[in-house]
């Protein structure tokens, strides 16, 4: 009825493989598992999938898959949808070899053909979506650990067709990480793209979306909004909390401010209500949040 509150709740479906990503088009339904993509045939208002689904990607879930979450997104157009790959570990210290088609952006068409690498050096990123009135893609992305409380920042940015990103060489722009020392690629430090945002270190941000409704705020429209699930091996906590980036004109016009807190019970205990995961916009400009911790979708609307 459109009060904000569920009605009712289904299984829609079951027996996956650590899912994450979901999309819904051109009459299909399709999970981001942690190794492949499914497809399932989907017709609006089904509250539950039929079959198994076709596998359409193959995804690498090489062990010990410390970033399994996959994500996906279409195209303005539908025509190409674009997966988020996490790395396998934390700074490749199981070998590159270990990290093929990791720490990247895949791009493919509908039917899971035609694979591209987008972007790499992206060790984890896990939320995208395209900035309003551009076709520029943006994605969040978790950094490195275990060099420190303030390193690296994990940063919300542009993704440039191509363009690499650091991983595992080097860190927010040409800065190399100095466990890589006998393994340095100099060459890739150097085409190492610096991000447009840091969204504070190990804040482990997620999921992202544009606001492009009115109900909120003036200053919220078409600017970004991050989840941060916030850290976990951090002396004082960071994250845990819903972030605000203003954009104007397809680009950030001021630093990130805090949007949704009150996660935190006791920072100095490590104790916290909840951990914030996926963001979207509803058709009357409210927004829901996924919380993994409390398993509750929060929503968040403007005062009338």
């Amino acid at each position: 009825d459109k009060d904000g509150i569920a009605e009712q709740r289904f299984i829609f479906a079951q027996d996956l493989n650590q899912p994450f990503g979901m999309l819904i088009q051109d009459g299909h339904f399709y999970i981001g598992n942690t190794n492949a993509l499914l497809r399932f045939e989907y017709t609006v208002g089904d509250t539950i999938l039929k079959g198994t689904g076709k596998i359409i990607l193959a995804l690498p879930d090489t062990k010990p898959n410390r970033h399994w979450t996959k994500n996906i997104i279409p195209n303005k157009d539908g025509s190409k949808l674009y997966v988020a790959v996490g790395s396998s570990s934390n700074v490749a210290e199981n070998g590159v070899n270990n990290e093929v088609r990791r720490a990247c952006i895949l791009e493919i068409n509908p039917d899971g053909t035609g694979e591209k690498i987008y972007a790499s050096g992206l060790r984890n990123p896990v939320g995208m979506a395209w900035a309003p009135g551009t076709n520029i893609l943006w994605t969040a992305v978790n950094e490195r650990d275990e060099i420190g409380d303030d390193l690296v920042p994990d940063y919300f940015t542009s993704v440039e067709r191509d363009g690499f990103y650091g991983w595992p060489f080097a860190y927010f722009g040409e800065n190399p990480d100095p466990r890589m020392k006998d393994n340095q690629n100099m060459v890739m430090v150097k085409k190492t793209i610096k991000p447009d945002v840091p969204v504070g270190s190990h804040t482990a941000s997620l999921g992202i979306t544009f606001y492009e409704k009115k109900a909120f705020p003036a200053k919220y429209q078409n600017g970004a909004f991050v989840t941060q699930h916030g850290s976990w091996n951090r002396s004082q906590l960071s994250g845990y909390k819903v972030i605000f980036v203003p954009f104007s004109g397809g680009k950030p016009s001021g630093a990130p401010e805090d949007f949704l807190t009150g996660f935190v019970a006791e920072p100095g205990k490590n104790d916290v209500y909840g951990r914030p995961v996926g963001i979207t916009v509803l058709d009357d400009g409210s927004m829901l949040i996924t919380d993994d911790t409390s398993n509750t979708i929060w929503r968040v609307a403007s005062k009338s």
